[in-house]
């Protein structure tokens, strides 16, 4: 959140803002240039009330379709709910003092604007392009939105917007096995093992030593559809027999969770995995491909299905041997 005494630049949106305030109750910033694009379009606050004082300049503040000249000295308060524009009045930059009761998330909101100016977000008329706008909506359209379409309208375009323009997936798999959890834990923890019984998944794995907490390994794996990815995980988490964590870097980002449960003699295997498609082709045809890839999971955890049981049992029964 911004901070008292931080200076934001958003210079698509011909201005810089100032942070005077902010706390739970109030939070204040100066806007100073002359505002354009996304914020001189009409919006509203759903929940919070906004006091406009102009120091230097003048400007025109729209109430429902209104207009109102503010020149310097002058300040006028916009209730919640209200549909309302700000917009430059005259020549020259201006300096307009606002404060919001209560703040809600406007420091968050601001920051975001500055990094989307940062990382060129906003188009050339000073309006956030598709993606960028569609999580503004996501993470801000409670506190504040534009006063048309509908919210409602506003939030489904969000939706469908960052549902085709994702690359992250998330998969829930369980299922049964009847061997112990020890032995169950012993191969999927070691990824070293994974060649030998998650075939023809895995191809190759490159791994110092058994399992442990911190510990790398580098995987090479396909899939049933033409292509092969390399990736690196590192252990985070480690709790034999039960529980094994580890990130993942690589053509594929993300996070995987193994958990084991005993029931009645068998074990219960539950992997939870949520990756980013990070290789090239794989961002750019997820979009239209996204329902083959699913499809191209679940190929590969019915083969961790049809190998994982017996490669357990034998390691059950080599153990109970020794």
């Amino acid at each position: 959140m911004a901070n008292p005494g931080d200076v934001l630049q958003v210079p698509e949106l011909g201005v810089r803002v100032e942070v005077r305030r902010a706390d739970e109750a109030v939070f204040e910033f100066d806007v100073v240039g002359r505002a354009r694009g996304f914020i001189a379009a009409e919006h509203v606050h759903a929940r919070s009330t906004e006091r406009h004082e102009v120091i230097d300049g003048a400007m025109n503040l729209e109430l429902d379709g209104v207009g109102h000249v503010l020149h310097a000295g002058q300040s006028m308060e916009v209730p919640a709910g209200t549909p309302h524009r700000q917009l430059p009045h005259g020549d020259g930059a201006g300096r307009v003092r606002v404060t919001l009761h209560p703040g809600g998330s406007t420091g968050e909101f601001l920051e975001r604007l500055a990094e989307l100016s940062a990382t060129k977000g906003f188009n050339r008329f000073g309006y956030p392009k598709p993606v960028p706008g569609a999580q503004l909506i996501r993470d801000f359209a409670d506190d504040g939105h534009a006063s048309k379409p509908p919210v409602a309208v506003q939030r489904a375009f969000s939706r469908a917007v960052l549902a085709v323009a994702s690359n992250e997936y998330r998969f829930v798999d369980e299922w049964d096995v009847a061997a112990p959890p020890e032995a169950v834990f012993e191969a999927i923890s070691d990824a070293r093992t994974y060649p030998t019984w998650w075939r023809p998944v895995y191809i190759d794995v490159d791994a110092e030593g058994p399992a442990a907490l911190g510990k790398t390994s580098r995987q090479h794996f396909k899939g049933r559809l033409p292509y092969h990815l390399h990736t690196e995980s590192t252990i985070v988490r480690l709790e034999a027999p039960h529980v094994v964590e580890a990130d993942v870097t690589g053509d594929l980002s993300g996070h995987g969770k193994w958990t084991l449960t005993p029931i009645d003699g068998r074990t219960h295997v539950r992997f939870d995995w949520e990756v980013f498609a990070d290789k090239p082709l794989l961002r750019i045809l997820t979009p239209l491909l996204r329902p083959a890839f699913r499809w191209n999971h679940a190929w590969a955890i019915a083969r961790a299905i049809e190998g994982l049981e017996p490669y357990a049992q034998r390691t059950a029964r080599h153990a109970a041997v020794a």
